[in-house]
């Protein structure tokens, strides 16, 4: 790794209790090593040895790191205005999987809320397998999600509050060994961090923001989970709770949500998915490989078909040329071919409209 990665390191960790500040130089210029320049101020000698040693720590154990900046980043977390500088990853992560759902809860579930963890995870398993479970690998339901998730084979991301040097708690070791085999460990934390409480806070805004949405199951009236969700809601992330009675102590954070509009109400995986209509895309993608498969398309039909299966009403012409890039003489060449097909269909006005199969 390079001098520019050292100040990567080096900034985001001299000046950890000041993240915004730091985003705000960062931003002004195109490396971190020309903001280290004009800032000198903001790198210490002891952040450039710490810097060092991170990333002789990271080569020896083949650690993926993200610069907030980098194409590779999170694309879901850098949606979010207070997203961390830099990650740090082992295992065979995909940081930007096509869907992943965070499941959080009390450290002290009952067992209804263990065995309902497990099953949503499972269920997800079979209805969407491309799937990834997030958690913090705290004791209860976080730990319930991750050997649910490898139960069942999915990948899960283990979002701890200190480094990739040791495993909080320790006790879940083997869990978090088995997640690096498909899923892993992502952390903005270097070595020698320790899992103190702030962190555990801090931590929650990468499990809120790694995933499309949040499932809360039990939850007290106060406690991490409950931050976790008003996150995920500021994140604009869809926020679910799994729903208690009435005077279930356990469930008192989750009916609240509930209650104050501040979690949609679920029972079941098959709630969760109609909620975010992934049964629909689902089924699209079906009805998408049905077509390739019956009417051997090319690369430029099957781009006009999903593009006309975004309008019921129908897309003009030359709005497929332009959204396509595809010349005008070839996109009616295409369109022509479709309409004998029976797959598309001409309409006055130069419009065209997908015909469901």
């Amino acid at each position: 790794m390079n001098e520019e990665w050292i100040n990567r390191i080096a900034l985001t960790w001299g000046n950890r209790t000041r993240q915004r500040q730091l985003r705000s130089v960062l931003d002004r210029y195109d490396t971190a090593t020309e903001a280290a320049s004009h800032h000198p101020d903001m790198l210490t000698r002891e952040a450039v040895q710490h810097a060092r040693q991170e990333i002789e720590f990271i080569e020896r154990h083949h650690i993926q790191c993200y610069y907030y900046k980098d194409d590779n980043y999170p694309y879901r977390l850098a949606q979010c205005a207070d997203a961390p500088l830099l990650l740090y990853a082992k295992g065979s992560i995909d940081v930007n999987p096509k869907r992943a759902v965070s499941i959080v809860g009390t450290r002290m579930p009952s067992e209804r809320g263990k065995e309902w963890c497990r099953r949503f995870v499972l269920d997800l398993a079979t209805a969407v397998p491309e799937i990834t479970i997030i958690s913090g690998l705290a004791y209860g339901i976080d730990i319930t999600a991750h050997k649910a998730a490898i139960e069942a084979g999915l990948p899960t991301i283990i979002i701890p509050a200190h480094g990739l040097d040791r495993i909080y708690p320790a006790v879940h070791r083997t869990i978090a060994v088995q997640a690096l085999g498909k899923g892993g460990i992502l952390t903005e934390y270097t070595t020698g961090t320790e899992p103190e409480r702030y962190n555990f806070v801090a931590r929650n805004r990468i499990v809120a923001g790694m995933a499309d949405a949040l499932v809360v199951v039990e939850s007290k009236s106060r406690g991490g989970s409950l931050i976790t969700a008003q996150m995920a809601q500021d994140y604009s992330r869809d926020v679910f709770a799994l729903p208690g009675r009435f005077n279930d102590t356990i469930s008192e954070g989750c009916n609240d949500l509930i209650k104050k509009q501040r979690a949609q109400l679920i029972t079941s995986s098959e709630d969760f998915i109609q909620a975010m209509q992934w049964e629909q895309e689902h089924k699209k993608a079906i009805q998408t490989t049905m077509v390739d498969m019956l009417y051997d398309l090319n690369d430029k039909q099957r781009k006009i078909i999903d593009k006309l299966r975004e309008s019921e009403e129908g897309l003009h012409v030359n709005q497929l040329v332009m959204e396509l890039q595809i010349p005008y003489n070839e996109m009616v060449a295409e369109l022509m071919m479709l309409e004998l097909n029976g797959i598309a269909k001409g309409l006055p006005g130069g419009l065209w409209r997908r015909v469901e199969q």
